[in-house]
């Protein structure tokens, strides 16, 4: 069942989706990321500490949100999109 917060944030996760696809060149839809699914590792996204990068990039570059790499939340940030775009749309300027 979704909450508000979930209905709220689709739109978003699907943006922030697209950007991480064209900022790792894959080759999918925005809605075959399932934002509750692991980004790391094969159970997800399959991202590597590489992508991390390129992804705090973009973020930094679309919505104004510093990701430092010595954060000790990345963990949490990183583990799904809901918990990064969460994240973002918390800290975002742009």
């Amino acid at each position: 069942m979704n909450t508000a917060a979930d209905i709220e944030n689709t739109g978003f996760e699907q943006e922030l989706a697209q950007h991480i696809i064209t900022a790792l060149n894959m080759d999918m839809n925005p809605a075959e990321i399932d934002p509750l699914a692991p980004l790391h590792g094969d159970d997800g996204l399959g991202i590597d500490s590489i992508d991390v990068l390129e992804i705090s990039l973009m973020i930094t570059k679309q919505y104004g949100v510093q990701l430092r790499s010595d954060d000790a939340n990345n963990a949490r940030i990183f583990a799904s999109l809901r918990n990064l775009a969460n994240h973002v749309q918390q800290y975002r300027i742009k």
